[in-house]
């Protein structure tokens, strides 16, 4: 009896070891998986049942069912160093789009505001949008089942308006990715997610036009600023838009919630309304999901986004388009410029060249193109298709990173706006003298000597006095290095460092828009 329970008890550890041998394993190749790969691992060890679309009278129970536990609410809190002076949410920068006006923070106060998130794997990855964390001194995440944790960010980008945060957690339940690209207009789909405050909510409706372009992440950011043929200004929007278009009920804190198809897949996620009261009036719009799988992967596994470029800039084909340039083409986008030194001047494509195609898919419009190279990285191909002397040709184009796609025009653009932005703070500034450093314990500075009638500064409450010790993350110790600093400004948003005494320091933004 003894030599069988020694048997026993050596087969009962052995096949211990060796399961948790094969979970270490599973857990190592895991780690090195996209999301999408991850799901599809998960799901085939739990296949679960089947949800099937619906068809004749719609009926979307066991849709809400299998999505509701895996879209989340996110809570953050937004201290007055990092308001900027702004509205009081993270959503100010759709607040225009939306029709409600801003109004000016109170000082010195927190503010809390919220919206959405989707699980997308059940180790605690979250998809949702840049503007629901960007300015987040703390970030919560409240499951259905009202588990709470606290969230840090992977990474954000607000050319796409995605992030991706992480929950310190295992075993979460999670949504099925699914394939925006075989969306149809007229499919029915839900959103779900926390909106006005309210708990868990989810509405249904159709899809009422793909590839939507809105121009709501353009206006929210300062756009790249080149010099072309003739020395024209021409604005180079780096913002992507190809969005889904929806009927189904979206209102604020809805901004990074779940859109789903009939079977429960997660085709995209919802980003903004149009609307002249900041509430429903008929059109919500999300990032298709193919997009954010490729955009949450870099996050993962770079922090940001890495973007290839074609190096074109191009105009939307219509009738003023037509009538400057003698063409008669209904679609396609004609380029205007090609940036020296890019991936399209390297593959032949010219100004005036017309880009009709995309591997193979007509070109209608510029989301067509914008969203299937944002899914690319530096170094992937794409194959193209122009037309030059009435004649197409098929290339195919290596992607290059963003340094290939900058000028130096577009330095020299950037440093020409540094004095601009100088005079907008509307203050003048003394180096911080030896004996101030060593009073505050401080390397840098410059000490905020008057604020000047209707500047940024005054609107905002920035004080004579205060010693700024970086601007844009640079140490400064005179004018110059201020100026220099400000050079480097992005989206309009001056990110200042002070000390007002021993001790202490202070961090906000100064938006140049208000």
């Amino acid at each position: 009896m003894k030599k069988i329970g020694a048997t026993l008890l050596a087969a009962i550890v052995g096949g211990a070891v060796a399961v948790g041998g094969f979970k270490l394993l599973e857990k190592k190749q895991m780690d090195g998986m996209t999301f999408e790969e991850r799901q599809k691992v998960y799901y085939a060890n739990n296949p679960g049942e089947e949800i099937m679309s619906s068809t004749g009278n719609p009926d979307f129970t066991q849709a809400a069912a299998a999505v509701s536990p895996g879209v989340v609410h996110i809570q953050v809190t937004v201290s007055s160093r990092n308001s900027g002076g702004g509205g009081g949410s993270p959503f100010d920068m759709f607040e225009e789009f939306f029709g409600v006006p801003q109004q000016r923070r109170g000082q010195g106060r927190p503010m809390t505001a919220s919206g959405s998130g989707v699980i997308i794997s059940p180790d605690g990855y979250i998809v949702t949008n840049n503007h629901v964390v960007e300015e987040a001194d703390k970030i919560e995440v409240v499951l259905t089942d009202k588990r709470s944790y606290e969230a840090k960010v992977i990474g954000r980008d607000p050319n796409f308006d995605l992030a991706l945060i992480k929950v310190n957690a295992t075993g979460l339940p999670m949504v099925k990715l699914g394939n925006s690209d075989n969306v149809q207009i007229g499919e029915w789909v839900l959103a779900v997610g926390y909106p006005l405050g309210l708990q868990s909510t989810v509405t249904a409706g159709i899809i009422s036009a793909k590839g939507r372009q809105i121009g709501i992440l353009g206006e929210s950011q300062q756009p790249q600023r080149r010099y072309g043929q003739g020395q024209q200004e021409q604005i180079i929007n780096t913002a992507v838009e190809s969005f889904l278009q929806t009927d189904a009920v979206i209102n604020k804190g809805n901004s990074g919630g779940a859109l789903v198809n009939a079977r429960g897949e997660l085709i995209g996620i919802n980003s903004a309304i149009a609307s002249p009261t900041g509430t429903y009036a008929g059109y919500g719009f999300a990032i298709p999901i193919n997009l954010t799988k490729k955009i949450v992967d870099d996050f993962k596994e770079f922090g940001s986004v890495k973007r290839g470029y074609i190096g074109v800039t191009f105009s939307e084909m219509n009738a003023d388009v037509r009538k400057q340039y003698g063409i008669d083409d209904l679609n396609g986008l004609y380029v205007s410029d090609v940036v020296k030194g890019g991936a399209a001047e390297a593959a032949g494509i010219k100004s005036g060249d017309i880009l009709t195609k995309v591997e193979g898919k007509t070109i209608y419009g510029s989301p067509d193109l914008q969203e299937h190279v944002a899914r690319l990285r530096p170094g992937d191909k794409v194959k193209l298709t122009y037309k030059r002397d009435g004649k197409e040709k098929d290339v195919t184009i290596t992607l290059k990173g963003e340094e290939a796609n900058k000028s130096k025009s577009q330095d020299e653009e950037s440093s020409a706006s540094a004095t601009e932005i100088f005079n907008k703070l509307g203050a003048s500034f003394v180096p911080a003298n030896a004996q101030v450093k060593k009073e505050l314990g401080i390397n840098s500075g410059v000490v905020v000597s008057q604020v000047h009638s209707g500047g940024i500064f005054e609107y905002f409450g920035v004080e004579r006095g205060l010693v700024i010790t970086h601007i844009n993350g640079k140490a400064v110790n005179n004018v110059d290095d201020v100026e220099s600093a400000l050079g480097s400004t992005q989206r309009n948003i001056v990110r200042i460092k002070g000390v007002p005494e021993r001790g202490s320091s202070v961090e906000f933004n100064v938006p140049l828009k208000y």
